[in-house]
């Protein structure tokens, strides 16, 4: 007696059971966290661009010894008008990619605006405004930044599509 045995194709109903369909409340999940990422990024950028923007030539060598940044000599960099340009563009595609939303541009182009202009007009203890009027870099810093979003959306409502 021989064991006939037979070998089974799994049935259409097999396969469909084992690709199962994602759960449908991933979207929703990326999205806030995309725009939660992007506003965190917004800030920590932000506070970057208003502490480098008191960068000068002589405090590459100053900062080493342990002075702070602004101590050193010579000529303000424009290290964090670079900075503001290329990061405030690079969270503004991020924001809109990760959501496929363009209102996700907002809130972070909203909280990096209210923190350069709450810190431009607010006064330390010993009565200096964290970005003074003289500091030209961080007159240019708040615009080239504020200007990188709008210029971003703009492009957005030329295009009708998102990247």
């Amino acid at each position: 007696m021989t064991a006939d045995v037979h070998h089974q194709e799994p049935s259409p109903e097999t396969y469909e059971e084992k690709a199962r369909e994602p759960w449908a409340g991933w979207d929703q999940v990326v999205r806030v966290a995309g725009v939660v990422i992007a506003i965190v990024a917004a800030l920590v950028t932000g506070f970057l661009e208003i502490i480098l923007s008191t960068l000068r030539a002589g405090d590459v060598v100053s900062v080493w010894r342990g002075d702070p940044i602004g101590s050193g000599g010579g000529p303000l960099l424009w290290l964090s008008v670079v900075l503001a340009v290329v990061l405030n563009y690079a969270i503004s595609w991020f924001a809109v990619t990760t959501t496929r939303r363009r209102w996700s541009l907002a809130p972070p182009w909203a909280l990096w605006t209210l923190l350069m202009l709450f810190a431009a007009g607010v006064r330390t203890s010993e009565g200096d405004y964290l970005l003074g009027g003289e500091n030209w870099v961080a007159l240019v810093t708040i615009l080239a930044g504020s200007l990188t979003y709008a210029v971003y959306s703009y492009r957005l409502i030329l295009k009708r599509r998102l990247p």
